[in-house]
């Protein structure tokens, strides 16, 4: 018998092609729900490949955005390969690593069942669930704008602004860095973001979709202008421009422990789909 032999490595631009026929010929293959494909992240630390007798057969990506949070981006493995040795390898050198790097919380939505059972395994705890809302036909809601408040179109100058805003409005897991933000402008339909008398952002909305569907992908507004129905006027504003579009479907994505913006949702029309993705995290203390 020839002994076959195995190392791992930190993934490299020059192993997309690679990446990409294992991808296309493995079926299962957990992928982040993410505003990038998974091999956009090469290059990026924290993305590994397991090697066979030279050739590719696993690779493992949890790359930090934003800072302290990891979300698992991507695992696959060859078929001939015993799939829980090639994450058990994988997952041991992305731990080492981010340990090295100061620790960070490691997240995965799990999409297909057989990769839960190697989550919990490895420490993971299921955290919460996201659960899928819609919103469909055309009537539209009156847009109750509080007086000096005013909605303008999210602009690339915005941006800095809105990431603060995001940061200010979410928990560190679900928050986006400021070039995730960047990347999520350019596949929207529209964004808008709502102002003061003073100018200050107080809130914003971005929304992707096509002619069938819009998906309403980000609702942020600061803590501190909660409670005023600030959220409530720009999905208002966003139903007016997709009912103008001829788009009668409406989505949106929540987690199910936040009470006050499944609330929200459901007075605004929507209802929950039955769709539901379980939510896993993993501290990984820094040493």
């Amino acid at each position: 018998m020839i002994a076959t032999q195995q190392r791992v490595r930190t993934a490299d631009l020059h192993d997309h092609q690679a990446l990409s026929s294992l991808l296309f010929f493995e079926p299962r293959a957990h992928r982040h729900l993410d505003w990038r494909a998974p091999l956009d992240w090469l290059g990026s630390p924290h993305f590994w490949v397991l090697e066979q007798s030279g050739r590719i057969v696993a690779a493992l990506a949890c790359p930090a955005d934003p800072v302290g949070v990891a979300w698992m981006r991507l695992f696959v493995s060859h078929g001939s390969l015993p799939e829980q040795n090639a994450w058990d390898t994988l997952w041991s050198a992305a731990h080492e690593s981010l340990t090295g790097d100061g620790g960070a919380i490691v997240g995965a939505i799990v999409t297909q069942l057989w990769f839960q059972k190697y989550l919990i395994n490895s420490g993971f705890a299921h955290s919460q669930s996201v659960v899928l809302l819609e919103r469909s036909g055309a009537a539209t809601l009156p847009l109750a704008l509080p007086s000096g408040l005013r909605i303008t179109p999210l602009t690339d100058d915005d941006l800095p602004e809105a990431a603060a805003v995001d940061a200010d409005a979410f928990p560190l897991l679900w928050q986006y860095s400021p070039d995730t933000l960047r990347r999520a402008c350019t596949q929207k339909i529209y964004a808008t973001v709502l102002r003061d008398a003073n100018g200050q952002m107080l809130a914003y909305q971005l929304s992707s979709g096509d002619s069938a569907r819009g998906h309403l992908a980000r609702l942020a507004v600061r803590k501190e202008a909660q409670g005023r129905g600030l959220g409530a006027a720009l999905v208002a504003d966003l139903i007016r421009f997709t009912r103008a579009a001829n788009i009668f479907r409406l989505t949106v994505n929540t987690q199910a422990d936040n009470d006050a913006s499944l609330k929200l949702y459901r007075r605004l029309g929507f209802i929950r789909s039955g769709e539901e993705l379980s939510v896993f995290t993993n501290e990984i203390k820094g040493g």
